[in-house]
């Protein structure tokens, strides 16, 4: 929890530095006034505050494999999000890809004895978040701006009373931890303002497919640098996720080349 305080206390500063400069205060108080806009970003705030949590939770627990898992569906489940609230039609290796997913996750839930709940609210809450961001009228900034805003207070009231109790680790005598906390604003809320931006422009399923490149990291990170253990059951939940991608990245390939022609 203190170090989703400072991500969203840290991501606050940079955003409304940013704004200053910017100088866009009036789409700010244009997006506070408008019940509808405050609703989204609302649901927008609870959906990216709890991927935040959550990916905390599986990299302090030994889970960035899970974590990964979680990503690779994710793509997956932007298409059939795209295809059920944007009317973004469904082709047949889509289709494909999505049962591949279904089957990948049924083994992970086999394989560790219980359902892999991390990957799927790390999948399903930022599905959502895409969808929504991209439906709210309002641009990247201005709603990243505002949901900061929201979680800004509490992330507050949690790091002051923390920090009188003697529980907070910052400010640390340890240099590493007075940079990084600071640091995981700016490396939050910059990649979230190009990922909304790239919201507002291109089909929830473009986003998914360009996704693919965290979990790969994840998946690396895990693997040959955590030395989290990857069994066979792993490899066959993998796989199936890997062969539900490349029969989207086919169908992708396809329909770009039609269109080309």
């Amino acid at each position: 929890m203190e170090v989703l305080s400072h991500r969203i206390a840290w991501s606050f500063i940079t955003l409304l530095l940013i704004i200053a400069v910017t100088g866009g205060w009036s789409k700010v108080l244009s997006a506070l006034a408008d019940l509808k806009i405050l609703a989204i970003l609302g649901a927008t705030t609870l959906l990216i505050s709890t991927n935040w949590l959550v990916f905390i939770i599986a990299v302090d627990h030994g889970q960035v494999l899970q974590s990964s898992f979680g990503y690779f569906v994710n793509p997956l489940v932007s298409v059939l999000l795209g295809a059920v609230f944007l009317g973004e039609r469904l082709r047949r290796l889509q289709i494909v890809s999505l049962f591949l997913a279904v089957a990948g996750l049924l083994i992970l839930a086999l394989s560790i004895g219980e359902v892999p709940w991390m990957s799927l609210v790390l999948a399903v809450t930022f599905a959502l978040y895409g969808l929504l961001r991209k439906v709210v009228p309002t641009d990247a900034l201005t709603g990243l701006f505002v949901e900061t805003l929201i979680l800004f207070p509490i992330a507050s009231v949690y790091l002051v009373g923390i920090g009188a109790t003697g529980k907070g680790v910052f400010p640390s005598s340890h240099m590493s931890d007075n940079l990084l906390l600071p640091l995981a604003g700016v490396i939050t809320a910059v990649p979230l303002l190009w990922f909304s931006a790239a919201a507002r422009r291109l089909n929830l399923s473009t986003i998914g497919f360009m996704q693919y490149i965290t979990p790969t990291n994840h998946f690396l990170l895990a693997v040959f640098a955590f030395g989290e253990p990857f069994t066979s059951s792993h490899l066959a939940g993998f796989a199936c996720i890997w062969a539900g991608l490349l029969a989207y990245t086919i169908d992708a390939v396809k329909r770009s080349t039609v269109r080309e022609s």
